[in-house]
């Protein structure tokens, strides 16, 4: 039997080869848009990809399973309920798939979305009941999955609950769990854990949402306190329901006069490389975005949007290309080009660059201490503030930064942070961008650092203004 999980770390993905290498067959579900590890892996174990199967139709990444047809010749399946708009072999509960000693059996779990499919794995040379099951976008490692992606969220978290208790956890305890997501997705809780699988007997008694007693009070923790929803989820669901999609993104090559000539004409320069570089040298009204850092694509989709013409400079041609797939994945098709040689060919044009100060949070806090007039921009979650936040500090989570927010001068300095530094780099790049004088970057730290450290910290909203 074939059993491989394949993991897309900047979405927090995972998708699954399995089949029997005597028959020579193999099966993928829930493939991500970049193909070529599945490909790579059948040509490995000697297999065929016969069929692509989804659990549904996705809301936070973009599909592969246009390309892998178009590349393997393989059938689609995916629950009747999905409406999708392509060719496909619809299944419903209890549909079954043999692949040589490999049966795959659907179980349909409506709840994240009506359409929703659980796969159980029976490997049948050594018995007859499931050793495994595909959870999706169900049950998760520490979690459940978030129920406002597809209908009212009440209605969504009841039929997780109902699908759950009913189609899972009846299962033997011993069954391994392999879930569509880990942690750092947008498609689950504050839960969810960074651990690949875990078992049905381990998740009965040690998932906190499952120990609770009755469904209304696992419908109040799912419903209270939920992340914003994935940017571009309805454009991305749609793009997955079909029709096929199966060609690559190719950014062109631009020389730094073609990429100054696009920004002009209104397009986003996105500085894929580390905060650090950017922040020593960058294009003028660059957006820092960079690929090191988990969660590139889902950070560019909030920023960019689906309409907007992006331009990439990056360290060289390859991580541009790179980064052109990541922005595909999450539904942001139009990187139009990338810049040839990247900063180094830029700064030899003779073009300006600019900066942006990097602190530390002890420096932050001498300067404030010094009734500097540095100003504080948190670039945190909401509800990340309401915890706790630095006092006399402005929040405004970065994705919401389509301007300078009230209460920020642009003629004074302004410090950006956030929990560690990464999500401050994107905040401190739109800050410059929307007219800030004096930007600085608090790294290696935020409000975290300044909690530990014993200085002041306010929770819950600022008192109103006078």
């Amino acid at each position: 039997m074939i059993f491989r999980q394949v993991i897309h770390d900047d979405l927090g993905c995972a998708s699954y080869v399995v089949g029997d290498t005597a028959g020579g067959v193999a099966a993928v579900i829930d493939p991500r848009l970049d193909i070529e590890p599945y490909l790579e892996l059948a040509a490995y174990l000697g297999v065929r990809i016969e069929h692509v199967l989804e659990t549904h139709n996705h809301a936070d990444h973009v599909s592969g399973h246009g390309r892998l047809v178009a590349a393997t010749g393989a059938t689609m399946h995916i629950h009747r309920d999905a409406g999708a708009a392509y060719g496909h072999e619809p299944f419903e509960d209890g549909w079954e798939l043999e692949l040589g000693c490999v049966l795959i059996r659907a179980l349909h779990t409506p709840g994240h979305r009506p359409e929703h499919t659980a796969f159980a794995l029976i490997d049948t040379s050594r018995g007859p009941e499931p050793w495994a099951v595909l959870t999706g976008d169900s049950l998760f490692v520490g979690d459940v999955a978030r129920p406002d992606l597809a209908v009212d969220m009440e209605e969504g978290a009841r039929g997780i609950y109902r699908s759950i208790g009913a189609k899972l956890l009846d299962l033997p305890p011993e069954t391994e769990i392999w879930p569509g997501h880990l942690g750092g997705s947008m498609c689950g809780g504050p839960g969810m854990d960074m651990k690949v699988s875990s078992t049905i007997g381990y998740e009965r008694r040690h998932n906190d949402l499952l120990t609770r007693d009755g469904e209304d009070s696992f419908v109040d923790r799912v419903t209270t306190g939920l992340a914003p929803q994935p940017p571009n989820f309805r454009a991305i669901v749609e793009i997955n329901r079909g029709p096929l999609v199966s060609g690559s993104p190719r950014p062109e090559p631009l020389t730094p006069r073609e990429l100054d000539e696009n920004a002009g004409q209104g397009a986003l320069v996105v500085d894929v490389r580390t905060s650090l570089e950017f922040d020593e040298a960058h294009l003028p009204g660059s957006v820092s975005v960079p690929t090191a850092a988990s969660g590139f694509g889902t950070q560019l989709a909030w920023i960019a949007g689906r309409d907007a013409d992006v331009l990439v400079v990056a360290p060289d041609d390859e991580h541009a290309v790179r980064a052109a797939g990541l922005a595909a994945s999450v539904g942001v098709e139009r990187v139009r080009g990338y810049l040839v040689g990247g900063l180094a060919a830029w700064r030899a044009d003779d073009r300006p660059v600019e900066r942006i100060e990097r602190i530390e949070v002890p420096e932050l806090h001498r300067r404030l201490e010094g009734r500097d007039r540095l100003q504080v921009l948190d670039v945190r979650e909401r509800d990340e503030w309401d915890e706790g936040h630095i006092p006399g500090s402005v929040n405004t989570p970065y994705h919401d930064l389509d301007s300078l927010p009230e209460g920020i001068d642009a003629e004074r300095p302004v410090a950006v942070l956030c929990a560690s530094g990464q999500r401050a780099a994107v905040g401190a790049s739109l800050a410059k961008r929307h007219g800030a004088v004096e930007v600085l970057h608090v790294v290696d730290g935020g409000v975290p650092r300044w909690e530990r450290s014993g200085w002041p910290i306010e929770q819950g909203e600022p008192p109103a203004a006078p």
